[in-house]
């Protein structure tokens, strides 16, 4: 059995590292509240842009073209790992890196590039065969829209000059506390909204559809990415939370076992210690 001084120690270092656990949950419960907050109300913008994206092409001419619609041979892949930049938040950057790995080794590293948003990602990847375009690992679990905007005009810059022909977002979608979802969408090229049996819908156009259609795809482009962002982001501060919630309530049991056996320990030494006592006592009346 270990000793008193033994038990006593692990008590210590334990509750050191439950205040440690408590005090990161507690953070990512104030994060998670504004990360949630703005995965939810980019929700509504999104379906509205998507929305008026429809109502356009019906409004716009027969032979709508945009470079963002362009579909090419596909020679080279993009694919956008996003995962956080800090870790203890459980399984939401191995799960990201275990689909990431099986959609990569599908291809071939002539075919495929990566983009990686967090420093975990990037870690993973730069000694491995697959090709790093570019790293962003300063968002720090925070939307950051200068830095959203010059990861946008990066991507649309490598599939408009001919870099990349098409172009993936892989990160976790925020659904409830409860529940999140690694993803993978496809970004660049967009797919024509379907118009089939649809009305242009109560909008007036100035100058003419066309216009405003190559003015509002860009939009659509950041706010797509923008919106992947912030679920990422909720979803890591979520995952964390829950983490941290259960490496307390585990160091809460592990001093509740340690305390118990230090308490048994104890005893055991006073009862050694009255037995020596009287078997001293009887030895020498003998």
């Amino acid at each position: 059995m270990a000793t008193l001084r033994v038990i006593r120690k692990r008590i210590r270092s334990v509750i050191s590292t439950r205040q440690i656990t408590n005090a990161m949950k507690m953070v990512a419960v104030a994060r998670l509240r504004k990360a949630q907050t703005q995965a939810e109300q980019s929700r509504p913008y999104a379906e509205r842009m998507t929305e008026m994206l429809q109502a356009l092409s019906v409004a716009a001419s027969e032979q709508l073209s945009h470079p963002y619609f362009e579909r090419r041979r596909v020679k080279k892949q993009t694919l956008v790992l996003v995962t956080s930049d800090r870790g203890l938040c459980g399984a939401f950057n191995s799960n990201l890196i275990r689909r990431a790995q099986t959609w990569l080794e599908e291809r071939t590293p002539e075919q495929v590039e990566l983009l990686c948003v967090g420093r975990r990602g990037y870690r993973h990847f730069r000694r491995r065969p697959w090709p790093i375009a570019g790293a962003y690992n300063e968002f720090n679990g925070r939307l950051n829209f200068p830095m959203v905007r010059a990861l946008v005009a990066e991507l649309t810059n490598r599939f408009l000059t001919g870099q990349t022909d098409e172009i993936y977002v892989l990160f976790t979608k925020f659904h409830s506390l409860a529940r999140v979802t690694v993803t993978l969408e496809k970004y660049l090229n967009i797919d024509r909204p379907e118009t089939a049996g649809r009305a242009a819908g109560n909008f007036i156009f100035e100058p003419d559809p066309d216009t405003v259609f190559a003015d509002l795809l860009p939009r659509y482009a950041m706010m797509r990415l923008q919106a992947a962002l912030a679920d990422s982001f909720a979803s890591e501060q979520a995952t964390r939370m829950l983490a941290m919630t259960m490496a307390t309530d585990n160091a809460d049991e592990m001093i509740d076992a340690l305390t118990l056996q230090f308490n048994k320990a104890r005893q055991a030494a006073i009862t050694k210690e009255i037995l020596e006592v009287v078997g001293g006592a009887e030895a020498q009346t003998a």
